[in-house]
């Protein structure tokens, strides 16, 4: 089953204080254990980075940290890089919904999810991706 990676979960899987973490966790091993073909969008390595560089929690995680995390999990999912084709892709779809702003960072890890035909996209925000198109919304799940 090929499965890509929201960053959130990658997130939540990431920081063992976060709420959602071991449903996160579990399908980020799962993916390292080769249950899975696990997958996340390049977008998702900027993301990730930025979010755990910038959190609140004391101590803050270092670049340094963060790099180590990111790599650690690049071991086992597969970056799925977009191409010019991709991003117009994704924001012809953000013009055909009237959607602005942010949401097109989701409307480009969903164009990695088609890209690589995952059979699911694992997210904490799928009202982000369901709104998107039917073929996204089918393969939206939350970790449970």
């Amino acid at each position: 089953m090929k499965v890509l990676f929201d960053t959130s979960v990658i997130i939540a899987a990431l920081l063992p204080q976060h709420p959602s973490h071991t449903p996160c966790f579990a399908q980020l091993q799962a993916a390292e254990l080769n249950q899975i073909e696990g997958y996340l969008s390049t977008h998702s390595l900027a993301e990730v980075y930025s979010v755990m560089t910038r959190m609140p929690s004391q101590p803050r995680m270092s670049p340094q940290e963060a790099q180590i995390l990111i790599e650690r999990c690049l071991q086992y999912l597969a970056a799925v890089p977009l191409e010019t084709a991709d991003y117009r892709a994704a924001i012809a779809q953000m013009i055909t919904l009237n959607l602005p702003g942010g949401g097109i960072f989701d409307a480009l890890i969903a164009q990695a999810a088609l890209k690589v035909s995952a059979d699911q996209l694992l997210t904490l925000n799928p009202s982000h991706f369901m709104r998107l198109d039917a073929a996204i919304a089918q393969i939206t799940k939350v970790p449970d």
